[in-house]
């Protein structure tokens, strides 16, 4: 028997992640189906099943998207060249990448601009960090772990240190540490690269983790931001861990003080369908440690899109242009458009 749960806060979808979900739902509203994202749009489960239940088609390849074809491009980010080959195809394309993923981009660009060479941290594999490497692959290095920067060639040229932003503080910092003594002249950002969603999240599970004789983690198992919240309860010493899509997915003899938090990526209606599963006799403390009020807009050419469309429909029905609704993307939450598919 569950007693109470501790709901950490801020949790779930974070201002990027609010941004790309809304964006591709006003797209699936605005084209005749199938509307196709090349990866997921955001590395969630539900979210992405929700999307295909729409005719939303996610795809690892541009050519796979017949042209002509509204695209999308994920939070995630994307290679130069594969945001050309989505506009080669002759297709209306909407790059709703993170800026703060843009950011990084755009410091790889000017470091290597400059003759840098970059040590870049990030997760093999993870789309953000492909995307990331692509922007500069002849003068990026990934490196994963304090081994990795030991194996890293000695360099003439100026050093820079970069970094996926969805890393855990813990697994930046060693690395980190190990690559200012290999170069010390190394370069870094005036301002962190990860990501102040993946930061607040960690900062709050942290806060509570002592009290908890098991903690709730939920998100995919693709999700960076989500595996380093579950690592950090388990470095926390919670006795029981458990990442979880659903609450399918937990066991039925959880006891005691429950933590709970979402990865950037997760739905909040999940989180309120954990807590009815867990049913806990004492009720739920939320625990906040900051307000996030962090808004990043849709990008600009589908804002255009649909204030057009706006215009259209108003014409359509006898009123002036000017009089058309105006686009309120920031007092409609991401949580609701999903729920409204």
């Amino acid at each position: 028997m569950v007693d109470n749960v501790v709901l950490c806060a801020p949790r779930g979808f974070c201002a990027g992640v609010e941004m790309a979900i809304k964006a591709l739902a006003w797209m699936v509203r605005a084209f005749e189906p199938p509307v196709y994202c090349y990866h997921e749009i955001v590395h969630n489960k539900l979210v992405v099943d929700r999307f295909r239940e729409r005719g939303v088609v996610f795809v690892d390849d541009i050519a796979e998207v017949p042209p002509g074809r509204p695209i999308m491009l994920s939070a995630h980010g994307s290679a130069p060249e594969v945001v050309v080959a989505a506009r080669d195809r002759g297709s209306y394309v909407v790059d709703a990448v993170c800026p703060l993923v843009t950011k990084v981009h755009h410091e790889v660009k000017v470091r290597a601009g400059k003759g840098y060479q970059i040590v870049y941290i990030g997760h093999e594999g993870h789309e953000e960090a492909v995307g990331t490497m692509a922007v500069a692959p002849d003068s990026i290095h990934r490196v994963e772990t304090v081994d990795d920067v030991h194996r890293l060639p000695e360099f003439n040229e100026p050093t820079a240190l970069l970094a996926q932003t969805t890393l855990s503080h813990r697994d930046w910092a060693d690395v980190a540490d190990a690559a200012r003594d290999r170069f010390p002249d190394l370069f870094t950002p005036g301002r962190s690269d990860l990501c102040f969603a993946t930061t607040n999240r960690q900062s709050a599970l942290m806060s509570v983790a002592d009290r908890c004789d098991a903690f709730v983690v939920i998100g995919s198992s693709n999700s960076s931001n989500t595996n380093a919240l579950a690592k950090l309860a388990i470095e926390a010493g919670c006795d029981r861990v458990f990442r979880v899509n659903g609450p399918d997915e937990l066991p039925d003899d959880l006891s005691g003080t429950v933590g709970v938090t979402a990865g950037a990526s997760a739905p909040e209606d999940v989180v309120q369908a954990v807590i009815s599963f867990l049913n806990p006799v004492d009720g739920v403390e939320e625990v906040s440690i900051t307000d996030e009020d962090e808004y990043f807009p849709p990008p600009r050419n589908l804002r255009e899109l649909l204030a057009g469309v706006g215009a259209v429909a108003t014409l359509g029905l006898g009123g002036p242009v000017g009089d058309h609704p105006e686009l309120k993307d920031r007092t409609i939450g991401a949580s609701e458009v999903l729920s409204a598919l």
